[in-house]
C-alpha cells in the first residue's frame, strides 16, 4: 500500500487496508466507505480510494498533486522582485527605494503606502510583469519609495496610528519634504490622514481601495466591525498577548470565502497540474496570503473602533498628532481608483471621499475597474489597463505643473 494511501486512510479516522489480503471483488485496495472528509484538500485522494484499484492507479499518476499541495502550504517568506536597497530603517517599517536611472536623483518621490491590514508589502512588488512599482517606473516615475512594514514585535504592541503617522512623516521628509503618495486599502486612510495633517507636503494623492467613510456601501470588514462588540477584538489582541496577529486575520479572511479557500483553489489546482505556469503563479501568491503578519494590538483596536465603528475620519473627528484632522484641508490633485467586485473596500467607501475632501471638482480623477480588491494593486489587467494611465497622471500633477486659473 502506498504512503498516500496510508495518510488518506489515517485522514478520515480510518483504518489502512491490509495489503496482504485483497477482499473479494477487488485486486488492489479496500473500498473506503464513503463519508464526508474532514481535510478538504484531501478529498481528491479519498475520492480515489473509493474507486478501487482504478482509482489507485488514478493516485500513482497524480501523485505531483500532493506534492504541489504541500509546496504552497508550507511557504518561504515572501520576496521582492525588482532592485532596490533599504533607504531607512524606522521602528514601524524599512523605507524601500526603488529608485532607476540618474533621472531618480533629486527628484520628488511617489511613496507607497502599501496596505498594513495582516500582509507583507510586497503586494505592492508581486511578481516580473505583475509589479505597481515596475508599472509606476514605466510610466517615467524614476523615484519610488515603498512602505516595507514591519511585522509588530511584542515590543511594539502600544504603537498607535499617530506613531505610524510620524515614521511616514520622516519618509517624506528625508525624501525631499514633499512627495506624491499612493495608498492601497489601509494605506489609504493613512494618506489622507497625513494630507490632511501636512497638506503643505503632499503634491498629489492616489487612493485605491482606500476606506475612507467606512459607513458607505456594504463591505464585509465594516458589517463585521459594527456587529461583533469591541470587546470580541480585544479578547482577539489578549490572546495575541498585546498584538493582532495574522494568523488570527488570515483565518477570519478565509472564512469570508470558505469554499474558495478549502476547496475551489485546490481544484484549481488539480486542474491545472501539468501547466507549470500555473503551479508558478500558485506558488507566489500562496507564499504572499500565507505569511501574515502581525499588527500593534493598540493600533488595531484604534481602527476598529474609531475608524470603523465611529467612522471619524469621514466625520472630522479623529484626531492626529494632536490636532484634529478635517478632509477638507486636502485640496491636491486626487484620484480614486476602487473595483466592480471588492467586498473588502466597497467603491463608495473610496468615492465618498470625492465629497469630503477640498480639492476642486476638476482635479479629481475617479476609476472604477473590473475585479476584487487584491486585484487593484497586483493583478495584470489592472496594472496593464488602469496603473499606467495613474502613473501619467502623477507625472502631470508634478512640481513643475502649470495651475490652472
Amino acid at each position: 500500500m502506498t504512503p498516500a494511501i496510508r495518510a488518506a486512510a489515517a485522514a478520515q479516522g480510518t483504518d489502512a487496508p491490509s495489503a496482504s489480503k485483497p477482499p473479494p471483488g477487488r485486486d488492489r485496495v479496500t473500498v473506503i466507505p464513503r463519508h464526508e472528509h474532514s481535510v478538504p484538500w484531501f478529498w481528491p485522494l479519498a475520492a480515489g480510494i473509493e474507486l478501487g484499484a482504478s482509482g489507485l492507479a488514478w493516485l500513482d499518476e497524480n501523485v505531483k498533486f500532493v506534492a504541489e499541495v504541500a509546496k504552497i502550504e508550507a511557504t518561504p517568506e515572501p520576496s521582492w522582485v525588482t532592485p532596490n536597497r533599504v533607504l531607512r530603517e524606522l521602528d514601524t517599517m524599512r523605507v524601500r527605494d526603488f529608485a532607476s536611472g540618474a533621472q531618480s536623483a533629486g527628484g520628488m518621490p511617489v511613496v507607497v503606502a502599501a496596505p498594513y491590514a495582516g500582509h507583507s508589502a510586497t503586494i505592492a512588488d508581486f511578481a516580473k510583469g505583475q509589479s505597481l512599482v515596475e508599472t509606476l517606473h514605466a510610466a517615467g516615475l524614476h523615484r519610488v519609495l515603498v512602505t516595507d512594514w514591519r511585522s509588530a514585535t511584542h515590543a511594539m504592541r502600544d504603537y498607535d496610528i499617530d506613531k505610524y503617522l510620524s515614521e511616514l512623516n520622516v519618509v517624506v521628509d528625508d525624501g525631499g519634504g514633499k512627495a506624491h503618495l499612493v495608498g492601497l486599502c489601509q494605506g489609504g486612510w493613512l494618506c489622507a490622514m497625513y494630507a490632511a495633517r501636512f497638506p503643505g507636503k503632499v503634491q498629489s494623492m492616489v487612493l485605491a481601495g482606500a476606506p475612507i467613510d467606512t459607513a458607505a456601501g456594504d463591505g464585509a470588514i465594516n458589517a463585521i466591525a459594527h456587529e461583533l462588540p469591541l470587546r470580541f477584538f480585544e479578547n482577539i489582541v489578549r490572546l495575541g498577548n498585546g498584538r493582532m496577529l495574522g494568523a488570527f486575520m488570515l483565518a477570519g479572511w478565509k472564512s469570508m470565502h470558505p469554499t474558495q479557500q478549502y476547496l475551489d483553489k485546490y481544484l484549481d489546482l488539480y486542474t491545472h497540474i501539468e501547466d507549470r505556469n500555473y503551479l508558478e503563479r500558485t506558488e507566489k501568491f500562496e507564499r504572499w496570503y500565507e505569511s501574515p503578519i502581525d499588527l500593534p494590538g493598540r493600533f488595531y483596536l484604534q481602527a476598529i473602533e474609531e475608524l470603523f465603528k465611529e467612522n471619524r475620519l469621514a466625520k472630522g473627528s479623529f484626531v492626529a498628532l494632536g490636532r484634529k484632522i478635517d478632509l477638507r484641508d486636502i485640496a491636491l490633485p486626487l484620484y480614486l481608483l476602487a473595483g466592480e467586485d471588492d467586498d473588502i473596500t466597497p467603491r463608495e467607501e473610496t468615492f465618498r471621499a470625492e465629497s469630503l475632501v477640498g480639492t476642486a471638482k476638476r482635479d479629481i480623477a475617479r476609476e472604477l475597474v473590473p475585479g476584487g480588491h487584491i486585484g487593484l494593486f497586483m493583478s495584470k489587467r489592472t496594472l496593464e489597463g488602469a496603473w499606467p494611465a495613474i502613473g501619467r497622471w502623477i507625472r502631470a500633477h508634478g512640481p513643475h505643473r502649470r495651475r490652472r486659473a
